[in-house]
């Protein structure tokens, strides 16, 4: 395996009036998954295919090792890459599409049987060698396709986005399938996909781009916790991040966010960032998962109700099992949501007081690439 550099490296489209990625800098460690996650037409795409070869490099250089593979053809760059589309040929069995790159490469018929053998038992796919495609499930046939990849013994793998053609529950399946192999093979691995939960489920670091630059690169849970701006915050998480902006304000010696309906407080530990912005615009960040229905909170301390505590109204209740999610607005802010232990009870345009944790809320700049003002930014 080899570590993966990117020195920025650029793809302009002709006739565009912007690049679609405007030259990233990126190394991916020897054998480490990561995931480059983000909204239709980041940039993702575009650079996973630079680095196979599909698209060229504009400016910048791309490294596979200590391998200068900038210009040089797709085929000898040492890849093997999955489709959304799996790419199987419909009149090859199972076998010949597994065993079709090695033959391309003239190895011995018993080093291709043993290779396409060993890959089809660890992904269960020996008893179907001598199958169509055809006559596949969608998620024997992504199977086959990670068995093609997989029998090349590449210096690194290429996902992209490869599960969007399943249902859930094999969506489900098949994430749990690449994980088991990446830890069998510890193989250097770039994955693509606009779904942060499979990000977060399967990268040892995610990548969350937008227009083609990257926003934030970490672990998948410092990037939930300490997201750098407002975009990583919103795309990470599901449901996402709840924004309501507001002014910071003091009274009595205290630092309070001012909604415009009510107030929160501001805990110590956000002072010093926040004390100089009295008078300001901030936008609070806080997720679902922080916020309860107040009359059913057991961590509610009386003494700090009107601490943490907002008015909003009810609007439409999902139950999820032992969870749901609420819909709930205030008079300036029409789209918050709390994920909650599902209990009866409430009802459409019925007032609640909604507890926050101030613990886990975050301040912004305003603005969608606003800043985290609780989190030091990388230089």
């Amino acid at each position: 395996m080899a570590t993966v550099t990117f020195e920025k490296a650029q793809r302009w489209y002709p006739g565009a009036d912007k690049p679609a990625v405007p030259g990233i800098d990126l190394e991916i460690g020897d054998g480490e998954f990561m995931v480059l996650v983000g909204p239709s037409g980041c940039g993702k795409s575009t650079t996973l295919r630079m680095l196979a070869g599909l698209e060229e490099v504009n400016q910048g250089k791309i490294f596979i090792g200590d391998r200068d593979i900038t210009n040089m053809p797709p085929k000898d760059r040492d890849i093997a890459m999955v489709f959304q589309n799996y790419a199987l040929y419909p009149h090859m069995t199972v076998f010949e599409n597994m065993a079709f790159a090695l033959k391309l490469r003239k190895m011995p018929r018993d080093v291709i049987e043993k290779k396409v053998d060993k890959a089809a038992k660890i992904l269960g796919i020996d008893k179907m060698l001598d199958r169509k495609p055809k006559t596949l499930s969608g998620g024997q046939r992504q199977r086959v396709a990670l068995g093609r990849a997989i029998v090349r013994d590449p210096k690194c793998f290429l996902f992209d986005e490869p599960l969007s053609n399943l249902d859930a529950k094999l969506r489900g399946e098949m994430r749990a399938e690449i994980k088991r192999l990446h830890l069998d093979l510890r193989s250097t691995t770039i994955y693509v996909t606009h779904d942060q939960e499979e990000a977060m489920t399967l990268g040892d670091r995610v990548v969350v781009m937008k227009d083609g630059v990257i926003q934030q690169c970490g672990a998948p849970l410092h990037v939930y916790h300490h997201p750098l701006n407002r975009f990583v915050a919103g795309f990470v998480g599901t449901p996402p991040m709840n924004f309501l902006e507001g002014t910071i304000v003091e009274d009595s010696g205290r630092l309070w966010f001012d909604e415009g309906t009510g107030r929160l407080a501001v805990l110590n530990k956000a002072k010093a960032a926040l004390g100089s912005r009295v008078g300001s615009k901030v936008v609070l960040g806080v997720r679902p998962q922080a916020l309860r229905d107040a009359a059913r909170s057991a961590q509610r301390a009386a003494a700090a109700a009107s601490d943490n505590v907002l008015a909003m109204e009810v609007g439409v209740v999902e139950p999820l099992g032992d969870k749901m999610d609420i819909y709930l607005s205030t008079a300036r802010h029409p789209h918050v949501i709390a994920h909650v232990d599902a209990h009866p009870g409430l009802t459409p345009r019925q007032t609640i007081e909604v507890e926050v944790d101030l613990e886990r809320v975050h301040f912004f700049e305003v603005g969608e690439l606003g800043k985290n003002l609780l989190v030091e930014q990388p230089t």
